[in-house]
């Protein structure tokens, strides 16, 4: 299984680098683009390294020796969200079309030693402690659990329901007099989406496909006038200059390539993961695209016993700037902190 390298904070910033010149760069170009006070050989043996790596390209021989960034460069460079989001979208200059590439060379496991032997752990915890789970208890813990799925990832979406509210809904079928019809049946169709999912969890198990992911898309976007057939025409996402394929016999394509993907991961936070980003990335349907996203991811983790992700404990704001940072430039740390710390909390904070 491969294994992420740690790498300097100076090759860090030659992969940053590479992301940003959107062009072939020689080890002269590297040195007086970083900020590191570094001499010329010293560069051209960090750029070795990543070469051998495979994070970055060699390109030609001798002085004509050019350098560009690869899938797996892109995947595992460190870049500080907050920072990214303050620029200008239009100033960013990062490749703003689909990258056909991204899961045709999409490493085999994006996750360290250290971050699976602590998944790995959380999770024998989880088991050991919801064996003995009372049915009552388990009941009780599961409809907590979808109330609060279905307030954080509508939040994200821009739901403005309150969690208290959320709960009057979903436990009694009181709508909030402060918010709109749609955005109460946004939460219920949460509910409803992660009742099927649950009940038909052992069929995600067998493989991920396109009707199986728009089987769920209908329920979650069901009597919001959104269409469950793949996208036909260009979808903008709001502060981001990536524009996602607009193609629907390519978008169609492109899911089928990201399902096949998923099934060769060994690891079932491996195709978790992937399909988090992945479905995001596609953008599939002309809305609904981040939600179903996250329904698929817990369907996985639900098919091989994980404990699913509410999203409760993440800041909204923090989850949409990862996911712009993976759409620009494919650097999927942020997304992969976000996975691991919302997994430790689900494990921690429920009995299901």
């Amino acid at each position: 299984m491969n294994d992420t390298i740690t790498l300097s904070k100076r090759q860090q910033e030659i992969l940053y680098f590479c992301i940003f010149s959107q062009k072939p760069v020689s080890s002269s170009d590297i040195l007086e683009g970083i900020s590191s006070d570094s001499s010329l050989v010293t560069i051209k043996r960090d750029v070795s390294e990543l070469s051998e790596y495979k994070y970055i390209i060699k390109e030609g021989a001798g002085a004509g020796t050019k350098y560009t960034i690869s899938i797996l460069g892109r995947i595992n460079t460190i870049i500080d969200i907050q920072k990214f989001s303050e620029i200008e979208t239009d100033k960013r200059f990062t490749d703003n079309y689909y990258n056909f590439d991204l899961f045709n060379e999409y490493p085999n496991s994006v996750f360290s030693s250290s971050e699976r032997e602590e998944i790995n752990t959380i999770h024998s915890e989880y088991i050991k402690n919801t064996q003995n789970t009372s049915e009552t208890l388990h009941k009780k813990e599961l409809e907590r659990f979808v109330i609060e799925l279905s307030w954080k990832s509508s939040r994200i979406e821009g739901n403005t329901y309150t969690l208290l509210d959320t709960e009057l809904l979903i436990r009694e079928g009181i709508k909030s007099e402060k918010n709109t019809d749609d955005e109460a049946t946004m939460i219920l169709n949460h509910k409803k989406a992660f009742d099927y999912i649950l009940e038909n969890r052992e069929n995600f198990k067998e493989g991920l496909s396109l009707s199986k992911i728009t089987e769920v898309h209908k329920i979650l976007v069901k009597d919001l006038n959104i269409s469950s057939e793949a996208r036909a025409g260009r979808v903008g996402i709001t502060g981001s200059n990536y524009l996602p394929l607009d193609n629907s016999y390519q978008i169609i394509e492109a899911v089928e390539n990201l399902c096949k993907k998923i099934e060769t991961l060994e690891l079932p936070y491996d195709k978790a993961l992937l399909a988090l980003v992945g479905l995001s990335y596609i953008q599939t349907f002309e809305d609904g695209n981040k939600r179903i996203a996250r329904f698929i991811t817990n369907a996985i983790l639900l098919a091989y016993g994980y404990a699913p992700l509410s999203y409760r404990s993440v800041d909204e704001e923090h989850y949409r700037e990862a996911m712009l940072v993976f759409y620009e430039t494919q650097s999927i740390l942020a997304v992969k902190d976000i996975f691991i710390g919302q997994h430790l909390f689900s494990t921690k904070n429920y009995s299901l």
